[in-house]
């Protein structure tokens, strides 16, 4: 009979009872049991996946069961098993058993905030969870989780920002300005810091060749990496090939349009077929893929150069990267914060005329901004993301740094467009920024807005008015959160179970995040997005200006922005003295910046505010103090790397 406990068992401490529980629980209704031996559950170790072989689940209860019933005095059964519950013999073991172990299910079920059970339903959920969820589980994870990257099979659950109504008519391709008498400089660095349309226009004009060109980037993004560490791969023999073909099309008479010959960047997550792809992390630092990313297709049959795969933080989170982290090219004792740091550090460096980075909450505005670079953060869905990492499909988005906003239409016009294999791209009908009336647009400035940017745009014709920003949804970054974590966990969830997140280069960022989105139950999950929905409906009704102004390093825009689907422009308005500077006659600088923000799909409006702001300033103009920097100089006192407590940027 169990209902006797033997005379000499001694009186466990219920923590104990609760620590085994508690293992139970979340063994079973936490996903753990995807693990891949019996062992695992209770050392914490992984094997491969390729070795996966799921435990029995009976059995494992049953083992568990023994252990329970030794410490609380029963005779071991398992509470989970039918034989046990049918049992004659068993009733009584089943009925004390919970008055005990329910209760310590239903503290273990506060790491849920479901303490909401009755004893009766608590037992009734682990069966229900090892007969039934568990099996569901293990099905998924073998069909869809056992590849990293989220690069296959993504969600259908697809977020659309459009606000309904009216659909525009696609107006086509934008009208590009033309860029006449442009001559070709005497020295290379000047040559290094002209837009992408004047560049093309000395390709077109045969002033210079799309091999001269490259071989200068080239040649500059070797002499300044070692300090600012912003390149992981140089995609040198691809870049000669492209440009050889580049000069060969122009001398039969064919013209490909602006990027004809132009070399550029891509951040290393986007996919290029005979170079390694990184995401910035050891554990895939030797990873190469076949698939040409859909992003790079676009630019190659525009006619770009590709010189570089560019840093991105480990598997797209912050700056830190296998190969140490990169920095800001004003000032080399900071970093660049954000995981799009390579493509921000070389554009503002002069080392690319342009580079694509990537979004997922705050990756482009935050290096953008801190390296005194313009970049759009497109509507969600412009840019189709075949070949991409992927952290969170209603979120992630793709976008260029430029010299000008000029330079940002003419990029993301080329790049923009559905993808077909990239469930979320669309076909956004933009209008062309190029030929925008901005006279008759009516724009908001917040509190933090910088004031002369709203000067100069209402010098030239544009209403600007007072605006705040009201929303009711509490905890936006909560939600943020919830859709980033479990979402980033889908797609790696093999790298955590195999214990990969131990090698990972920062252990206070994505390890710690995607171990709590474990605990995130799917109704949770929905509710976030629910709360998200309303998020969007509140922000649209309230938007009654044509485009605001802002702070674009706010963490709660850049939550809500990227939760609603706003296009931004990061627009260089100044520099001021670094904090703390080592001399008096420093050159280093920190950069100044505001954000234009539009309506999803409304991204003409605010690239033409953009052009409008530069067309009278030259701030977005201004070099940082590269010639300062090289292998030789010194960083006295090298910073500490730090990172600030969830203001991550994705």
């Amino acid at each position: 009979m169990c209902a006797r406990a033997p005379p000499a068992s001694p009186r466990v401490p219920a923590a104990i009872i609760v620590g085994v529980l508690a293992s139970l629980v979340l063994c079973f209704a936490a996903h753990s049991t995807i693990a891949t031996s019996e062992h695992s559950c209770w050392t914490g170790r992984q094997t491969s996946s390729s070795a996966f072989n799921p435990p029995n689940m009976v059995s494992l209860s049953r083992k568990i069961s023994e252990m329970l019933c030794q410490i609380v005095g029963f005779r071991s059964r398992t509470i989970v098993s039918s034989s046990l519950l049918e049992s004659k013999n068993g009733s009584e073991c089943v009925k004390k058993m919970k008055m005990t172990e329910a209760s310590q299910y239903k503290a273990a079920f506060k790491l849920f905030d479901a303490d909401i059970f009755t004893e009766n339903k608590i037992v009734e959920i682990v069966k229900g969870a090892t007969e039934l969820n568990i099996p569901i589980f293990r099905a998924n994870w073998k069909a869809v989780a056992s590849v990293n990257g989220g690069l296959h099979d993504p969600s259908v659950l697809v977020f659309n920002p459009e606000w309904g109504g009216k659909e525009n008519k696609h107006h086509g391709k934008f009208e590009y300005p033309s860029e006449h008498g442009v001559k070709r400089p005497e020295n290379e660095e000047d040559i290094a810091y002209m837009t992408v349309l004047e560049l093309g226009q000395l390709i077109r004009s045969k002033q210079i060749t799309s091999m001269e060109l490259t071989e200068i980037f080239l040649k500059r993004l070797k002499r300044y990496n070692p300090v600012l560490e912003a390149v992981v791969t140089y995609t040198e023999e691809l870049a000669y090939k492209q440009a050889k073909k580049a000069d060969e099309l122009l001398a039969s008479g064919e013209y490909l349009g602006p990027l004809h010959g132009i070399p550029y960047g891509l951040k290393d997550i986007i996919a290029v077929p005979g170079y390694k792809t990184t995401w910035g992390s050891k554990t895939f630092k030797e990873q190469q893929f076949d698939t040409e990313a859909w992003v790079y297709k676009r630019l190659k049959a525009a006619g770009a150069v590709l010189v570089a795969k560019l840093v991105t933080g480990s598997l797209a989170y912050d700056d830190i990267w296998f190969g140490g982290r990169t920095r800001n090219p004003w000032n080399i004792e900071e970093f660049t914060t954000g995981s799009s740091a390579g493509p921000a550090a070389c554009t503002s460096a002069g080392l690319v005329p342009f580079a694509i980075g990537s979004e997922t909450a705050g990756s482009m505005t935050y290096p953008a901004a801190r390296c005194g670079v313009t970049a759009i953060r497109p509507t969600f869905g412009t840019v189709g993301r075949t070949g991409v990492m992927s952290i969170s499909e209603s979120l992630d988005k793709l976008g260029p740094f430029c010299r000008s906003a000029k330079d940002c239409a003419v990029i993301l016009d080329i790049i923009r467009g559905k993808d077909p294999d990239d469930l979320s791209s669309r076909e956004i009908p933009l209008k062309d920024p190029f030929s925008v009336d901005i006279t008759k647009l009516t724009v908001g400035y917040l509190d933090d807005a910088e004031m002369e940017v709203v000067h100069v745009l209402a010098s030239k014709g544009v209403n600007m008015v007072p605006y705040e920003l009201n929303y009711t949804v509490e905890r936006v970054q909560g939600i943020l959160n919830f859709t980033m974590d479990v979402d980033m966990l889908a797609h790696f969830d093999e790298w955590q179970r195999d214990g990969k997140d131990d090698e990972y280069e920062a252990q206070d960022q994505w390890p710690v995040e995607l171990r709590r989105a474990r605990m995130v139950p799917a109704v949770d999950y929905i509710q976030a997005q629910r709360a998200r929905g309303k998020l969007v409906k509140e922000i649209r009704e309230g938007f009654t200006v044509d485009a605001f102004i802002g702070n674009v390093t706010d963490w709660e825009k850049v939550c809500m922005g990227n939760l609603v689907g706003l296009p931004v422009m990061v627009v260089p308005t100044g520099l001021t003295n670094i904090w703390q500077p080592h001399s008096d006659d420093t050159n280093r600088r920190t950069s100044v910046t505001t954000g234009i923000y539009a309506p999803p799909s409304r991204d003409h409006i605010a690239l033409a505010l953009t052009m409008a702001y530069q067309s009278v300033t030259d701030h977005h103009k201004q070099r940082p103090p590269i010639d300062d920097l090289g292998p030789g100089d010194s960083i006295p006192n090298p910073p500490l790397v730090e990172i600030p407590a969830r203001r991550f940027y994705l």
